[in-house]
């Protein structure tokens, strides 16, 4: 946590729920944090334009709530928890509210916002992307119990439970058993992956690939599998495998839009490869 003046109030809420007051202006819902606080004088009222300069509001300031829109309430709502300057402010899923085109933006408006004041951000979601999108640090909760605590480029390709491994967007989990110090047994053959230490000869484990670390490829060292299905999905279209002894294994592999024009028809044979360094281990969990 970046260190700050020590006049800053500790801690600041942003709730689902706006609760702005309907018979106050924008500029009095902002300025209500100094109101109670009694700071009054020209400093104060400085410090409240610049906060609604800051959220953008400043040609908003003598509208009511009735008179904005969802994504100009949030920024009333953050503008009152920052203007008081706390050194941590709580975002109770913020953007429940809102349409996904306005979530979008307020996404994009918010991380330049903690950027700009310095003040830690705790964020608040179920929403799997927001988190990735959001965060600079994520911790991943599943019953009150902490998963894993990580930077969203850790958490997506170095998931530590099969939990995390789920969570964030799809995976192949494909279960296997540890024959050497570079290979897993799964019923697609003796896979080459990056082992993490302490891992034994015979341990259960999860090999966790993600469908865009997949390709086709007709090399002698592919693995064979037949296609189920083929799915269209735009910039991607999705292809369902299996391996040939077990139709009941689901593999996904996702093609690019310079790959869907020849992608292969369901009931097919194809063979499909990957780089051993995108092949997480996880230890298998009761």
């Amino acid at each position: 946590i970046t260190q700050l003046p020590a006049n800053r109030r500790p801690f600041n809420t942003v709730f689902q729920d706006y609760a702005l007051f309907p018979h106050m202006t924008v500029l009095q819902n902002a300025g209500y944090g100094p109101l109670v606080q009694r700071r009054q004088g020209a400093d104060t009222r400085k410090l409240i334009d610049e906060t609604l300069e800051i959220v953008g509001l400043s040609t908003l300031r003598d509208r009511y709530p009735a008179q904005l829109s969802g994504g100009q309430k949030q920024r009333v709502a953050l503008a009152r928890a920052i203007i008081c300057q706390p050194k941590v402010i709580l975002l109770d899923e913020p953007l429940a509210a809102l349409d996904a085109t306005l979530r979008r933006q307020m996404q994009v408006f918010l991380k330049q916002i903690q950027r700009r004041i310095v003040t830690t951000f705790i964020f608040v979601t179920h929403d799997q992307d927001e988190a990735i999108t959001m965060s600079d640090r994520i911790v991943v909760m599943n019953l009150g119990r902490i998963e894993q605590i990580g930077t969203p480029r850790d958490l997506y390709f170095s998931p530590e439970t099969r939990f995390v491994a789920g969570f964030f967007g799809e995976n192949n989990l494909i279960p296997g058993t540890v024959s050497d110090a570079t290979h897993v047994d799964t019923p697609l053959g003796t896979l080459p992956v990056h082992m993490p230490p302490g891992l034994a000869r015979g341990a259960k484990v999860l090999v966790a690939i993600r469908p865009e670390s997949l390709r086709l490829d007709t090399s002698a060292v592919a693995l064979p599998m037949i296609v189920s299905d083929t799915m269209f999905g735009g910039p991607l279209t999705k292809l369902l495998l299996h391996p040939r002894g077990d139709p009941t294994l689901t593999i996904d592999l996702r093609l690019s839009g310079a790959e869907r024009g020849s992608s292969p028809a369901p009931g097919s044979i194809v063979g499909v490869t990957y780089d051993p360094a995108d092949a997480v281990v996880i230890p298998e969990q009761g």
